[in-house]
């Protein structure tokens, strides 16, 4: 708690300030505004408490989520915030509001968390929902912060639900197409595809995986990697257009990954014309393009979304200086 109190005087006190975790997704939401003296800081780091039996954890925002999967395997147990980078912290991962590749079966991390305790651009401490699933009461704080990339507190402790850990996991391709094994196969944990091979992901008991992967062929594979490149982004699109936006991206200089029955496309080139032409081949399709890393020059958006003047009341609610990492979410900025 004592080191609550210090955060919550710091941020108090300052003018800017930039939210720091391990920086793995630090482009993310847009870039920080350096105008201003920023001060940097980073939430604590550590499990606080570990509940098998109810299956919840707590934990100081800034620690690693690897560090707490580690923690969770030895009692059997996981949390599948799943990021690219186990380097990236708790607070982090639910700030960017980035599910995993596993969302399919899991859902998204806004489902995961319980209790959050953060602290405003005034200095405040404040705490937000229960340590217990069937809490309900007062406003639902946790999922509000998830995804609003620091702009409305700093998350310093939060409250996980677990589950158990799959007894067998296991990667496999195969030569169906994605939307005939999305039909075909029983709760799989992700479908990904980059328009010449399909991965799969099952998990779960070990005669049911390997029963389930002999039926359909399916053949043992390592996990897909995800596109690499200079410039990056994420698509937002209707699952059931994820084939047509194959179709455009077809035509376009990227690399690219898409997740069957979630609607999300990752895509990457090393040239930003390439993540440009991304975003208009997802706005062709109805969809939107966040823009992850690179391309300075390209919008993180590109697109103003319908509550832009709900989510800049909340944002002057919560933070009325505008100091929490100013330039974070631009189509929300506070305006005085």
């Amino acid at each position: 708690m004592t080191a609550f109190v210090e955060l919550a005087e710091q941020i108090g006190n300052a003018t800017a300030v930039e939210i720091m975790g391990a920086g793995t997704q630090r482009g993310i939401g847009g870039a920080v505004d350096a105008s201003k003296p920023i001060v940097e800081v980073r939430a604590p780091t550590g499990i606080v408490s570990l509940d098998p039996a109810d299956m919840t954890v707590r934990v100081l925002a800034g620690t690693p989520v690897g560090v707490l999967s580690a923690a969770l395997a030895e009692v059997g147990q996981e949390c599948p915030l799943d990021p690219e980078d186990s380097a990236a912290t708790v607070g982090g991962v639910l700030a960017c509001g980035c599910s995993g590749i596993r969302r399919i079966r899991y859902g998204p991390i806004r489902d995961r968390v319980l209790e959050v305790r953060f602290i405003t651009g005034q200095g405040r401490l404040v705490r937000g929902g229960g340590p217990t699933v069937k809490n309900v009461s007062g406003y639902d704080f946790p999922r509000l912060m998830v995804g609003s990339h620091g702009t409305l507190g700093m998350l310093v402790e939060v409250v996980l639900k677990t589950q158990p850990l799959a007894n067998k996991s296991s990667w496999y391709t195969s030569e169906l197409s994605p939307a005939l094994l999305r039909t075909s196969i029983y709760r799989p944990a992700c479908i990904a595809w980059n328009g010449k091979m399909t991965y799969v992901l099952l998990e779960g008991h070990e005669i049911d995986v390997l029963s389930q992967a002999s039926e359909l062929s399916l053949e043992p594979a390592q996990s897909p990697p995800h596109p690499i490149g200079k410039h990056r982004g994420r698509i937002s699109i209707d699952p059931a257009r994820i084939g047509s936006l194959a179709k455009r991206l077809e035509d376009i200089e990227v690399r690219w990954l898409a997740e069957i029955g979630v609607g999300t496309v990752h895509v990457a080139t090393n040239k930003d014309a390439g993540l440009h032409d991304a975003r208009l081949a997802a706005h062709g399709e109805g969809g939107w393009l966040l823009r992850e890393a690179g391309a300075p020059l390209l919008d993180p958006f590109g697109v103003v979304p319908s509550n832009r003047e709900v989510m800049g009341r909340i944002r002057d609610a919560f933070d009325p200086s505008g100091k929490l990492n100013p330039g974070r979410l631009p189509f929300a900025r506070f305006t005085p």
